[in-house]
């Protein structure tokens, strides 16, 4: 029987670099366009995992996979359908609402992609120019009106919260307006302020203020409660979706299903082995001359196996499964973690219903201090 296995296409290039952006992305390098789909086409067409699998999602992630012509991305996905692939698998592509129109989504759409996730993140210009985003809020209704003219159905939009001199009523707003187009999925980041960003460098300066952790908590729960006004249900620390419309790529990481990453920085994890490609895309363009491209590569032990089932399914509302747990790892969940489990319980961070335990309300708030004592 063949694997359901997911497929990660990456696009590092953008048209700007965002200032709290610290992803594998880089800006001004249009000119390498058209190498770079040639090597990820080389990669994919000498995959030795995909002939043994069955593809059922892929996800073109970035970087902003949109500033590349669409043709380009069309043709890497034809050599992804020369495998396997199960019938109504999810196919997501990552869009900036600056860098789509309705002629691209339209190629796109006829190319077999059928989920757009765009980037929207706030509804007001100040915010939006002091993230360093190309677009402006208008851009995002133009840009939802315009994917569902190319008829996509299955539209996400990716929003954040803690901004630098956001308040609580612009998130309220940004909310509202999100879920007024009534799109099948949002994703609701809180900020985090990484080491090598603009904003980095600014909050270590003292020049970046922030909400307090305080009312970064009560945008969080604004979140759940807005969205779920909207009949957005909340079934991930960081997703709301539509029923049936949860991002089925996203769950194979939660739950340690396999997936193949293709491109420059690109992780996969196939057979319980994790590994990652490359970061240099000088390197990545010369694969077809014989370069090594995969780094880190682990075979994953299986003490980490089920510390990885835990503190990455747990980010799940549904939690993890008692029976999942044993089908998996040979050996009961409370037999490993029956005190850990009890602790967090004892501490209402945790509950156990229906064969599962799950995080409660509280423990989504402290929920890395949760995840450390799995990894104990």
């Amino acid at each position: 029987m063949m694997n359901r296995t997911g497929v990660y296409v990456h696009i590092p290039f953008c048209r700007k670099k965002c200032l709290y952006c610290d992803f594998p992305s880089q800006a001004g390098r249009d000119g390498h366009f058209e190498a770079y789909k040639d090597a990820v086409v080389y990669e994919i067409d000498h995959s030795a995992e995909l002939p043994v699998s069955e593809i059922d999602t892929v996800f073109f992630g970035g970087g902003t996979p949109t500033v590349m012509p669409p043709i380009f991305l069309a043709e890497i996905l034809e050599h992804i359908f020369q495998y396997a692939v199960a019938p109504g698998a999810e196919i997501t592509v990552e869009a900036n609402p600056g860098s789509v129109d309705r002629e691209s989504l339209r190629v796109l759409r006829k190319a077999g992609f059928n989920r757009l996730s765009l980037g929207a993140q706030a509804w007001q210009d100040h915010l939006l120019r002091r993230m360093g985003r190309i677009h402006s809020a208008d851009d995002i209704a133009r840009a939802y009106e315009a994917a569902a003219a190319a008829d996509f159905d299955n539209i996400n939009l990716d929003l954040m919260f803690s901004l630098p001199g956001q308040s609580m009523e612009e998130w309220i707003e940004t909310l509202r307006m999100a879920a007024s187009l009534n799109p099948a999925h949002i994703s609701a980041y809180s900020l985090t302020v990484e080491e090598g960003t603009v904003f980095g460098r600014l909050f270590g300066e003292g020049g970046l203020q922030r909400p307090d952790e305080d009312e970064d908590r009560l945008m969080y729960y604004a979140a759940s409660d807005i969205l779920g006004a909207y009949g957005l249900y909340h079934y991930e620390i960081s997703n709301y979706a539509l029923k049936g419309r949860e991002c089925r790529h996203n769950i194979k990481y939660w739950k340690r299903a396999p997936y193949i990453g293709f491109g420059t920085d690109s992780h996969s994890f196939y057979d319980n082995t994790r590994w990652r490609n490359i970061h240099s895309l000088e390197k990545y363009l010369c694969i077809a001359e014989g370069s090594d491209i995969r780094e880190e590569i682990n075979r994953v032990t299986k003490k980490e196996a089920m510390e990885e089932t835990m503190f990455l399914g747990l980010r799940l509302n549904e939690g993890v499964s008692e029976e999942g747990f044993r089908r998996a790892h040979g050996v009961g969940l409370f037999e490993i973690y029956g005190g850990v489990i009890q602790k967090m319980r004892n501490s209402g961070l945790m509950e156990q219903a229906e064969g599962r335990v799950f995080l409660t309300a509280k423990g989504r708030d402290v929920s890395n201090y949760v995840f450390i004592e799995f990894l104990i």
